[in-house]
């Protein structure tokens, strides 16, 4: 299969990239910075530095759009708010353009999106169906899938990918926790009851080629392990885990004064279960959260 990639340097699309390359998929990369995608993937892709010169997307089979402005580097200014839209919605609306500007287009369009899009929700069980509260999240999120919707026609269905926290021993929010846990210095974050989906980097690599490979499958699908926990049994596990102590908790007013509007991604709850995906048939590999971190703390050993 002849597919086109956006965010392939990134920690889903660098696994998710080379699992293609292993089932002898012609990848084609798109990156602004071609020189740090060789330094990944050598001559084995194909490289396009813009869709400048692109006025359709014909040969391709599929599109896969991971690309994005990291959502919890920095507080959320005005300034900071635009860039993390823009970058989604602007690629996003581009690669929608081209797919139906196509005279033999792709015959899938996998894009992007987040967990975020819910909200907070407390305590509440959210599937694909929930409705979403009103923040942020959910707003760069929702527009983000609405754009990836336009190129849905009926020789191009669209899947959306609700993401959780990707545990990978290659970056990401686990890499950062690492450091201070390591270190005995981990704890929870405000009072610990609020939901955290998360999904192995394995499983989402996985459930983005089944989603690929199923013709029928399009709409959201939340890429999470069917158990979330809250952010208290995460610190346990993951200090049982590394074998140190967890128990400097974090109250919720440093985190709001440290972070801002940005710290509802650490103290907002979405007890989201990966139904859809399920009920395709997908089979996880990682279950049960302490499995997972084990699995990826060893592979970083």
């Amino acid at each position: 299969m002849r597919i086109l990639i956006t965010g392939a340097t990134g920690l889903i699309g660098s696994s998710l990239t080379q699992q293609l390359l292993h089932l002898s998929h012609e990848v084609t990369v798109l990156t602004r910075n071609v020189k740090q995608a060789h330094g990944k993937f050598g001559e084995q892709v194909n490289y396009w530095p813009s869709l400048d010169d692109q006025h359709a997307l014909n040969g391709f089979e599929a599109v896969i759009n991971l690309a994005g402005e990291p959502i919890a580097n920095k507080r959320w200014s005005k300034a900071q708010k635009e860039r993390l839209c823009r970058s989604r919605w602007e690629l996003t609306e581009r690669l929608a353009t081209l797919i139906k500007a196509s005279a033999t287009p792709p015959s899938v369009f996998i894009s992007g999106s987040a967990a975020g899009y819910y909200g907070d929700q407390g305590q509440a069980v959210v599937t694909e169906d929930e409705i979403p509260h009103e923040e942020f999240t959910h707003q760069l999120c929702q527009r983000w899938e609405s754009l990836a919707l336009q190129a849905q026609t009926s020789t191009t269905r669209v899947c959306l990918l609700r993401t959780g926290l990707v545990l990978s021993a290659k970056g990401g929010a686990l890499a950062k926790m690492l450091p201070p846990f390591r270190m005995g210095l981990g704890g929870p974050i405000g009072d610990g009851r609020q939901y955290l989906p998360w999904i192995h980097i394995d499983d989402m690599v996985s459930g983005i080629i089944y989603l690929l490979n199923h013709s029928n499958l399009h709409g959201p699908f939340n890429m999470v392990s069917p158990y979330p926990v809250h952010n208290e049994q995460f610190t346990a596990t993951l200090a049982k885990v590394l074998d140190r102590p967890a128990f400097l908790r974090v109250p919720a007013f440093i985190i709001r004064l440290l972070l801002g509007e940005a710290a509802s991604l650490l103290l907002g709850s979405q007890r989201v279960i990966p139904r859809r995906l399920e009920e395709a048939g997908f089979s996880f590999r990682f279950f049960e959260l302490e499995q997972a971190l084990d699995d990826v703390i060893n592979q970083q050993s």
